[in-house]
């Protein structure tokens, strides 16, 4: 079964539910199941954020202007 046929007989078996409090869970779980982007990074990635976050509380900043006129 591929993954639409999948989904549709999920919404399908939902639609003939008629518990509100289990509805309720079901919708949670799918609102709490989002991935979340930072997972998703490599720890390289995560530590270079880390690292200009870092940088932006020292008070390290680069203006766009002066970012263009290096590039420029």
């Amino acid at each position: 079964m591929d993954n639409n046929t999948s989904k549709i007989e999920l919404v399908k078996l939902i639609l003939n539910i008629n518990n509100d409090n289990f509805i309720k869970r079901i919708a949670d779980f799918i609102t709490n199941e989002k991935s979340d982007f930072w997972k998703e990074l490599t720890t390289t990635e995560q530590a270079e954020i880390k690292k200009g976050i870092e940088q932006l509380d020292k008070g390290k900043r680069t203006s766009y202007k002066e970012v263009l006129k290096k590039i420029s």
